[in-house]
């Protein structure tokens, strides 16, 4: 039986499980119910949900998001797994595998899964898609991906973002799912293209971070972007991906955002490390998480196995994990062997 107001796309019905109750979490179950479908948000420490479930706001997460009274709450993961088709991850990437494995016994071939991080796993190496498709094989799997900074998605200000899978019959019902008339998701079969693209754009966005941190100005800004953009786009297409999935939503629009925004989490870092802080009292002091914290090391790995030239990245790993001074760095990327450009 269907529940009032619960419309139906596709093989499943409306109704969706939020797992992660951060900000984006926070900010896709305010998002879902707008669009009127059912929503439970899941998160792990029933203290916090329960502040959140009366009040109905993520306060440390969304302070300024009012959760609608169409969003249900458990920290009862067996319970928000089950009866929902549609399962949104919104947990970083160093706990997708975990979060996948407790998720496993509720999991049939009718599950649809929707990744949410822009991370890949650090031991592995492999993107949140391919984690989920080890721990939950039967499930069909999906990354939504693309600018879009909670804050601004729990707003409900206008976002475009693109949803990625093979299967696009299930693809075209998650469009449908998530749209709204401030949401619009295009749809792509690169889900690798999609992954990597969110990936590596944090790590420039720590680089950006860093000018920031230094002083500097427009003029260095926008060439780190064009050359960050140049280093996606080739190790991407040595990984296997699609050129034109890096210039679209989940890689140019992505980079652009995350390295110019003030809501970013990894120019945040970036900036600080600028300013001489060090990366462990950075963190010490986040309740978010920086995705391109960790992926600057999986990606200078990729990088490093795949011989691909990634000097922004590489420069990052030194700063990050080697002790290297930021106007060290910056300036041994500055004087650097002539060239032409090349994408």
């Amino acid at each position: 039986m269907r529940a009032a107001g619960c419309r139906e796309y596709g093989e499943f019905m409306a109704s969706v499980t939020v797992f992660g109750a951060g900000s984006w979490g926070t900010a896709i179950a305010c998002l879902l119910a707008r669009g009127g479908h059912r929503v439970r948000l899941w998160g792990r420490d029933p203290t916090r949900v329960d502040q959140i479930r009366q009040t109905r706001t993520n306060a440390p997460y969304l302070p300024n998001v009012t959760l609608p009274e169409t969003v249900d709450f458990t920290a009862d993961l067996g319970h928000a797994a089950r009866g929902a088709p549609v399962w949104v991850l919104a947990v970083p990437s160093f706990a997708m595998r975990a979060l996948a494995e407790q998720l496993r016994p509720h999991c049939t071939d009718r599950t649809v899964v929707v990744n949410l991080a822009k991370g890949l796993e650090s031991n592995t190496l492999k993107t949140m898609s391919q984690v989920l498709q080890d721990v939950l094989p039967p499930a069909r799997v999906f990354t939504l991906s693309g600018p879009s900074h909670a804050e601004e998605v729990g707003l409900d200000y206008p976002t475009s973002v693109v949803i990625a899978g093979h299967d696009l019959q299930r693809g075209k019902s998650l469009q449908q799912l998530f749209m709204t008339e401030r949401f619009r998701p295009y749809l792509s079969e690169d889900l690798l293209g999609v992954e990597y693209g969110g990936a590596i754009k944090n790590v420039i966005a720590l680089a950006a971070g860093i000018l920031d941190g230094l002083g500097f100005g427009d003029n260095a800004k926008g060439a780190l972007i064009a050359r960050g953009l140049a280093e996606m786009v080739r190790l991407g297409v040595k990984l296997g991906t699609q050129r034109e999935t890096l210039f679209g939503l989940s890689g140019l629009g992505d980079l652009v955002t995350t390295c110019t925004s003030k809501h970013s989490r990894n120019r945040f870092v970036g900036e600080q490390l600028g300013k001489g802080r060090s990366l462990a009292e950075v963190l010490s002091q986040m309740k978010m998480v920086a995705e391109g914290v960790f992926a600057t090391q999986t990606v200078a790995t990729l990088a490093r196995a795949r011989k691909v030239d990634m000097p922004i990245t590489h420069a990052c790993h030194a700063v990050l994990y080697e002790g290297a001074s930021p106007l060290e760095k910056l300036s041994e990327l500055m004087t650097r062997q002539l060239k032409l450009e090349r994408i």
